[in-house]
């Protein structure tokens, strides 16, 4: 790999952990019925899920740093018109949602299932004011317009969000016009088995990300970056896996995030955890470098560094499937880091020797 693809492949972990940062693990078993139910209503051809579970993420010490850290948007007068329509306000009422990501020929929908204190009333009185409400399969169906009354349309945007309600503190959400048959049950046993295993290796974790091997993630990844970023290498072995996991678990004041890609090849999962060990070498020097020290603040440096050096790298072997995983901590250092600009000048570093270490494989559930 020459030196540009290693510095794609290091802008690539860059991503990859802000992702994290907003992408976290959290799905329990059968002692937690609303989280099940939830992610067993994602249908079983989605691409990808996310579920988030809002109420446990509200209590952790690690969500008061993120919130003291991050901008605070400014509410316009359509979201302050919808919040006084409605009583609805998702900072305060939104306990947890799952969203899935399904692929219907070159286009992406999506579907939601989201549990909160929702005042059906208002919520319905105000569908019925600025959009429509019909009956499909006993089932009283809303749509409203996906664009505020004061933005313009833009071409290939959706023109509208579909929901109802599922019980008392449960809705479902679509962009697809029918959602009637978003709501059947699967007819794909397999599918759904499948996604039921990768929701239970996240036990523990109050969000996480699933992303199949539909949706291609490597070509993605190659269609997107910019030239000088982009590392076919890495896009190659991202697209040989079959699954990819990005979970995290806020700990006192940090969060833990575990990122796995798992795929069916042990040669693949092998050149993928040394890859993964040789951008945190090359990180970790390109910040030892003397142009990152004269224009990188030292804290935010130091940040930087306690997180790489502390990150894990590891490979599983679960017979039918072998996995690397990827583990780091994102702590208070690190969000303080993530408002200092990042050097744009990046420094000359050769790739990392053949004898880098390798990732250690185990015998991992």
């Amino acid at each position: 790999m020459n030196r540009r693809a290693w510095i794609a492949a290091a802008a690539t972990l860059l991503l990859l952990s802000a992702v994290g940062f907003y992408a976290v693990e959290r799905w329990g078993g059968g002692e937690d019925a609303p989280r099940t139910s939830t992610l067993a209503a994602m249908p079983a051809g989605a691409t990808a899920v996310l579920f988030a579970d809002f109420a446990e993420i509200r209590q952790s010490t690690f969500a008061a740093e993120l919130y003291a850290w991050a901008p605070r948007p400014q509410i316009d007068a359509d979201y302050a018109q919808f919040l006084r329509d409605t009583g609805f306000d998702y900072e305060r009422d939104l306990d947890r949602v799952a969203i899935a990501a399904l692929k219907r020929g070159s286009d992406t929908t999506f579907f939601a299932v989201a549990d909160g204190r929702f005042d059906r009333e208002k919520i319905a009185a105000y569908a019925s004011r600025s959009g429509s409400r019909e009956t499909r399969d006993g089932r009283e169906i809303f749509s409203v317009s996906s664009t505020p009354p004061s933005s313009p349309v833009t071409a290939g945007s959706p023109s509208k969000i579909f929901f109802t309600f599922l019980g008392k503190d449960r809705m479902a959400l679509t962009d697809s016009t029918d959602l009637a048959a978003l709501l059947s049950p699967s007819s794909s046993a397999q599918d759904a088995r499948e996604w039921r295993e990768r929701f239970a290796r996240l036990a523990g974790s109050p969000v996480f990300a699933v992303i199949r091997q539909d949706a291609a993630p490597g070509s993605a990844l190659a269609s997107r970056a910019p030239g000088g970023l982009r590392a076919p290498e890495l896009s190659a072995l991202l697209d040989q896996l079959r699954w990819i996991t990005i979970a995290g678990k806020p700990e006192s004041d940090r969060l833990r995030v575990v990122t796995e890609g798992e795929g069916s090849a042990d040669t693949a999962a092998r050149q993928l955890a040394d890859m993964l060990n040789g951008v945190l070498l090359m990180a970790v020097a390109g910040l030892n470098g003397p142009q990152v020290r004269q224009q990188l603040d030292p804290q935010a440096r130091d940040a930087y560094l306690e997180m790489l050096k502390g990150a894990e790298i590891s490979r599983i072997d679960r017979g039918e499937t072998k996995s690397v995983r990827l583990v780091f901590e994102l702590t208070p250092k690190f969000l303080e880091a993530a408002r200092t600009k990042v050097p744009s000048v990046v420094p000359s570093i050769p790739p990392p020797p053949s004898s880098a270490p390798r990732a250690k494989a185990s015998r991992h559930k």
